[in-house]
């Protein structure tokens, strides 16, 4: 079905994203924008290395799983069109499943609890895109195992879910303005600002990774216009990856135990955050 591998992506983007990062600090530092901090940035390290343990201990059963699926498919997409508009689709489709994904990890409470290690840091920089929840690989399995059962090949998955997400680092900058044309399709960095920002306009909106146009189809897009806020409503205070980790889940069960009977319960479990970005 195709040439490249997952490994082949990483071998090439893992120095494009360096570099990236250290023109930006370069950058940081020649103008005095203090665009990183080396306690968040130490934490960013620490919610990544959770993330990337938890990917490489689901990663083999994720793909067995999407294969098995994959047998059960609804439509045979691979013998049905092109290879060049099978992936074209294939990158469609994921962004458009992850725009679900992320508006309900943001709508949902114990979703919220496992995402909220994203929004935490109070920085944009292209660091804080790897600013990973520990149990994000975990959430996305009910909803990416939709694409190999529709019938998008689990190979042409993982490859183009690889570049989406290498996209998604490009988002988080400050020292990139606005692109013309391409913000009426593409989820740009102004965009992105907007998503990490709690000004009040600013929250629950561009949830889009690749593309913006989800957001503009479902009535969850606004322009970047005053100076954003990063951050939370409610601050984290704290460079604890740990803590980052489980205060949300800590809340919750908290506020479950709490609860006058089983259906304010669920409400906590399922219920929209009280407190959020």
């Amino acid at each position: 079905m195709t040439n490249l591998t997952v490994n082949e992506i990483y071998a090439v983007g893992a120095p494009i994203v360096l570099a990236m990062i250290l023109f930006e600090v370069l950058f940081s530092s020649a103008t005095n924008k203090n665009l990183y901090k080396k306690e968040d940035t130490l934490c960013t390290v620490g919610l990544l290395t959770g993330n990337i343990l938890m990917v490489f201990a689901l990663k083999g059963a994720t793909l067995a799983l999407h294969f098995y699926l994959y047998q059960f498919k609804l439509f045979n997409l691979s013998e049905s069109m092109p290879i060049w508009t099978l992936w074209l689709l294939t990158f469609v489709m994921i962004d458009f499943v992850f725009y679900f994904y992320h508006r309900i990890s943001h709508r949902v409470n114990f979703l919220w609890a496992v995402h909220m290690s994203h929004h935490s840091s109070e920085e944009m920089n292209f660091a804080v895109s790897f600013r990973q929840a520990w149990f994000g690989p975990v959430s996305k399995i009910p909803f990416f195992i939709t694409l190999p059962l529709i019938g998008f090949d689990p190979t042409v998955i993982a490859v183009a879910g690889v570049i989406s997400t290498l996209w998604g680092i490009v988002g988080h900058t400050q020292i990139v303005g606005k692109l013309g044309p391409l913000e009426w399709i593409f989820n740009t960095p102004s965009h992105h600002r907007v998503h990490h920002g709690s000004n009040s306009q600013y929250i629950d909106k561009n949830y889009g990774n690749l593309l913006i146009i989800w957001d503009k189809l479902f009535g969850t897009f606004e322009p970047e216009q005053e100076p954003v806020k990063y951050g939370l409503v409610k601050n984290v205070n704290t460079f604890s990856p740990t803590k980052i980790t489980f205060m949300g889940w800590a809340d919750m069960i908290k506020n479950i135990k709490s609860a006058q009977n089983f259906n304010e319960a669920l409400y906590f479990f399922f219920g929209p955050p009280k407190t959020k970005n």
